[in-house]
């Protein structure tokens, strides 16, 4: 590797953006790990957007794990889904996972 086969960056935090960052989420059933309102500061602090609704616009929609089989949200994004439009349904677990992960880089 000679020096011209490295890149650097001025700054980490410009390359490192979060799953949720500038995606629009809606959530579907109660969870069982948190609030809706602290699931909401979660995803804001990712610099995503919570919706009340699925539309068009939805990026992801999180199943709480209090949900009694398939809510209305759901099978609306499963539409969505089969017409073409990218949402990703994803389970509270996998939430909890996302939420994890740093917003900016751990120096």
């Amino acid at each position: 590797m000679t020096n011209s086969d490295i890149i650097f960056l001025s700054d980490l935090s410009e390359s490192l953006v979060h799953p949720f960052y500038h995606k629009y989420i809606v959530f579907t059933g109660a969870l069982s790990t948190m609030t809706r309102s602290k699931a909401t500061k979660h995803i804001n602090a990712c610099g995503g957007i919570v919706q009340g609704a699925v539309t068009s616009k939805t990026d992801f929609v999180i199943l709480g794990n209090k949900r009694r089989g398939s809510s209305t949200k759901q099978l609306k994004a499963e539409q969505l889904i089969t017409l073409g439009i990218d949402i990703q349904i994803i389970v509270e677990d996998d939430f909890l996972w996302l939420i994890s992960i740093p917003t900016k880089p751990q120096i």
